[in-house]
């Protein structure tokens, strides 16, 4: 879905610095924390370059420009990798255990990341098609097809 509404989004909205949280950082968020919790502890996390760990000071900062699409959609088939490689390494007791942030993640920060995606198919659909049916209604939203979407080299 995330890659769909990165896909999907203009952009005159991708930049529109007027928007808080600006559409290009919640989708950056939304993997940054995705990335962060496959990884299982913060000890020893990195994400791919160009990105840091700033997203975790306490402080907010954000980063120090806005992150392409050409740039983000690397990173979500950096984290589609690194979950399968995280669920063909479950076994039944670990996959009994109870999940969990990794250690010191949920201190850094006001809240997690994950739950940002799926605002994201909503507003980026919705700004892509201004037609008012699209427009008056919440509970409709059209994502592309894969045909439709150069962007996406796979769904998963």
């Amino acid at each position: 879905m995330i890659g769909n509404a990165v896909a999907a989004c203009p952009d005159d909205l991708w930049h529109d610095r007027t928007r808080r949280p600006e559409f290009w950082y919640t989708v950056f968020h939304t993997l940054f924390f995705l990335d962060l919790y496959l990884s299982g502890k913060l000890e020893g996390f990195a994400p791919p370059a160009p990105f840091t760990l700033s997203e975790l000071d306490p402080a907010g900062v954000l980063p120090e420009r806005p992150y392409t699409k050409s740039e983000l959609l690397p990173y979500l088939r950096h984290c589609r990798e690194k979950r399968r490689t995280v669920i063909d390494a479950l076994t039944a007791e670990k996959s009994a255990e109870p999940a969990a942030a990794p250690r010191g993640a949920v201190e850094s920060v006001a809240s997690p990341g994950i739950g940002h995606g799926a605002r994201l198919g909503f507003a980026g659909m919705r700004a892509a098609d201004p037609s008012p049916s699209r427009q008056a209604s919440s509970k409709r939203c059209h994502l592309p097809r894969r045909s439709e979407s150069p962007l996406l080299e796979e769904q998963a």
